[in-house]
């Protein structure tokens, strides 16, 4: 435990900021295993609005330094590939 007011502050910061960027990592995780899930059923109108609602949380976690930029671009890329190759 810190001695100094302010290190005690910045510590529980820290503690909060962990919390809030684990939890928004691990809804990240989640909406992506739903389109992989739809993907894997075959469901051509389901894969197509989760791609859409993940697409938009992958750039939001790149704006927020969550992920870094080049990964939401690539798993932006993986998934436009997996859609397209739907029958």
């Amino acid at each position: 435990m810190p001695n100094i007011k302010s290190s005690a502050k910045r510590d529980q910061i820290a503690k909060v900021r962990n919390a809030r960027n684990k939890a928004q990592k691990s809804a990240l995780k989640t909406a992506l295993k739903k389109f992989n899930a739809a993907v894997e059923e075959g469901n051509k109108e389901t894969a197509v609005s989760t791609y859409q609602v993940v697409v938009r949380a992958v750039d939001k976690a790149a704006g927020k330094n969550l992920i870094h930029k080049n990964n939401a671009a690539n798993k932006k890329s993986k998934m436009a590939r997996k859609l397209n190759s739907m029958a």
